[in-house]
């Protein structure tokens, strides 16, 4: 799928945390959340991220009410920004690690679409994709990273 004109890439991913905030079975994921949101603003590419109020990350946002559930949500350049953030850097290697303090999720919790340059989704945007997502599959305006083409990744 070719990148629109005058577009950049927005992503959500949701967690849902084995434990709340504050337990030490979470604390290292928590403790790394500043190291890995810093490294992914100060990448080649980046625009903007959604932010908390006060709490590590986002993890203020609570989803459905469910403090344990956080959203990443942020906006890229193209896709191949995303990508080396995302399998070249440490993210990886905590991407590897997600299963020591996030329980599995039935639903699709990762989602994709091209957002206008300038534009900045809010969670509940984001949250529409995503269920758009689960509801119907890959599309044009809702996908992952195979639906991008030659884009081969683990979600």
């Amino acid at each position: 799928m070719k990148q629109p004109a005058g577009h950049h890439l927005a992503e959500l991913n949701v967690g849902l945390l084995k434990a709340d905030v504050g337990d030490p079975l979470v604390a290292e994921f928590i403790d790394n959340i500043a190291r890995i949101n810093g490294l992914g603003k100060r990448m080649p590419g980046f625009v903007w991220m959604l932010e908390g109020s006060g709490a590590p990350g986002a993890t203020s946002h609570a989803i459905g009410g469910n403090p344990r559930y956080v959203p990443n949500l942020t906006v890229w350049e193209d896709v191949a920004s995303l990508k080396t953030f995302v399998w070249d850097t440490v993210h990886a290697r905590f991407f590897h690690q997600r299963e020591a303090w996030f329980a599995a999720l039935e639903a699709q919790h990762f989602v994709m679409w091209w957002v206008p340059a300038g534009h900045r989704p809010s969670l509940d945007e984001a949250l529409e994709k995503l269920e758009m997502r689960r509801a119907h599959g890959d599309s044009d305006v809702a996908f992952g990273w195979e639906w991008l083409g030659g884009v081969k990744a683990a979600e």
